[in-house]
């Protein structure tokens, strides 16, 4: 019997290469570039094609191979404090979603508010190649931007406003101030502040500062108990109201750093047998979604999370394409009022007696 022959195993996808799919969809090698470089300038058709047929290939390019052809990788690098933060998400989300509209891929790693943590996630997305790194905040160890610096990557600061480097964010210090000039507008002069903690978050040390500032402002100390020790968790504004609620006097606001911590304030406040906004106004920042759904709704300052990621998006692929950049971006806020914040009752006593 004739010998058959054998027939050749398909191709793995490590060893498919670029002319193959250029071949099998019949265009040139250039194009298949193109394609999966994310260059818009393909046409719809001839784009469709060539990707249906390196998937049907099972083409996979080599991150590195591609990284080193094009002399710039496809991927760019984040570094945030937590997972657990609700603003941080919907901020990474916008940002994963510009850079994927540009054809790039997202890499996310979270410190835990580790500086040791944070630079060592920083040496492994600049290993990785990394085309940009956005980072949180505008405290970080030397050997971080120098790193950056060194290896020529361009990178971000966000949440803040950093004169010294690139940055996009809010001024945390006037968020404070914004929110105690409001209630002390209302008539409060006895404070409480449910801060994060704030040697590891430079915008919740920030915020405090502003607080203190409107304080002294209108001739008035400093709050006498400041739990500032809080992680960002609900159980946290729960036992962080207990203890402000054993000063005497006791505060007739309360000003917590987060939603969260507010939520917690408003849900032990509940447990206490307290009127919420009547006996006490709890006030927020960030306005998380469910924010407005609390009973009473919780007043708040509103910073758009989402616009951090797109600028932050924008700025970092216009480094890399050689666009022109602006290097500072500050964001507006906005107070949020609700029925979590009132006079105090003395004033309302009196509003009442006049009226």
């Amino acid at each position: 019997m004739p010998q058959q022959k054998k027939r050749m195993p398909r191709p793995s996808s490590n060893s498919v290469t670029v002319r193959d799919v250029a071949r099998a969809a019949e265009v040139s090698v250039a194009t298949v570039s193109r394609v999966l470089n994310g260059n818009r300038a393909v046409a719809a058709g001839l784009r469709e094609r060539v990707l249906a047929t390196a998937s049907q290939l099972s083409y996979t390019p080599h991150a590195a191979a591609r990284a080193l052809a094009s002399q710039r990788s496809r991927t760019i690098g984040a570094v945030i404090p937590t997972l657990e933060n609700v603003n941080f998400a919907l901020g990474i989300e916008a940002l994963q979603r510009r850079l994927a509209e540009a054809g790039y891929t997202l890499l996310l790693a979270s410190s835990n508010y580790d500086p040791a943590e944070e630079l060592r996630q920083v040496k492994a997305l600049a290993a990785h190649g990394v085309a940009g790194v956005m980072l949180v905040g505008g405290n970080h160890v030397p050997e971080i931007y120098e790193l950056l610096q060194a290896k020529n990557i361009p990178f971000v600061t966000t949440w803040v406003v950093d004169a010294a480097r690139p940055s996009i964010g809010f001024d945390n210090h006037e968020i404070g101030r914004a929110l105690a000039t409001y209630l002390l507008d209302l008539g409060h002069t006895q404070f409480g502040v449910i801060a994060q903690v704030g040697a590891r978050s430079d915008r919740a040390a920030e915020r405090v500062a502003g607080i203190h500032e409107a304080l002294a402002g209108r001739g008035l100390p400093p709050p006498r108990v400041r739990v500032t020790e809080r992680p960002y968790k609900i159980v946290e504004g729960e036992l962080a109201l207990r203890t402000l609620m054993q000063e005497r006097p006791r505060p007739t606001a309360v000003i917590c750093g987060t939603d969260s911590l507010a939520f917690g304030a408003l849900s032990e406040a509940v447990r206490m047998g307290l009127a919420v906004p009547r006996d006490l106004s709890i006030a927020g920042i960030n306005d998380a979604e469910f924010s407005a759904h609390l009973n009473p709704p919780l007043t708040t300052m509103r910073l758009p999370a989402d616009e951090i990621g797109t600028r932050a998006a924008e700025y970092l692929l216009g480094c890399v394409e050689a666009q022109p950049v602006v290097p500072l971006t500050q964001l507006q806020f906005s107070l949020i009022v609700r029925g979590s914040t009132a006079p105090p009752l003395r004033v309302q006593r009196e509003l009442e007696k006049s009226t």
